[in-house]
């Protein structure tokens, strides 16, 4: 039996979802698995957290003969044991972490519309006497 490590499609239409899993390459896509070793979402917006695979296991599968698909393949360069992006992978599922406990602060409470109106009285009141003045400075000057 030839072992391949590749993506099993799950989700639903427009959000897809992927588990890695070892399975024989004979089966279909979707079809049954020797074992799962990991996950793929490529919804995620943090792009380094997209991925979380099994290492130990991914190790024993490749040492045994499986052989992993093109995709897979970039995956466990990556986010393999000796991955090139575990630095920036653990920092992403923090910053997810931190995202799920974040909660915005309460809205202001609305002041009442009556405090607003006074405000502006004396304003006009103020803009009234200096229309009065100019009007009597040119009845004046007449």
């Amino acid at each position: 039996m030839a072992v391949r490590i590749r993506l099993k499609k799950m989700g639903r239409t427009h959000r897809p979802f992927y588990r890695v899993v070892a399975m024989d390459q004979r089966s279909p896509r979707d079809g049954r698995v020797i074992e799962e070793l990991g996950t793929y979402d490529p919804m995620c917006p943090e792009t380094d957290a997209r991925v979380t695979l099994k290492g130990e296991r991914v190790d024993y599968w490749l040492g045994v003969g499986a052989q992993p698909s093109e995709k897979v393949g970039v995956l466990i360069k990556k986010f393999g044991t000796n991955g090139s992006h575990l630095e920036a992978q653990k920092a992403a599922v923090e910053r997810l972490g931190r995202r799920k406990e974040y909660t915005p602060a309460p809205p202001e409470p609305v002041k009442a519309k009556k405090e607003e109106p006074k405000a502006e009285a004396p304003a006009e009141e103020a803009a009234a006497p200096a229309a009065d003045a100019a009007a009597t400075e040119e009845a004046a000057s007449e």
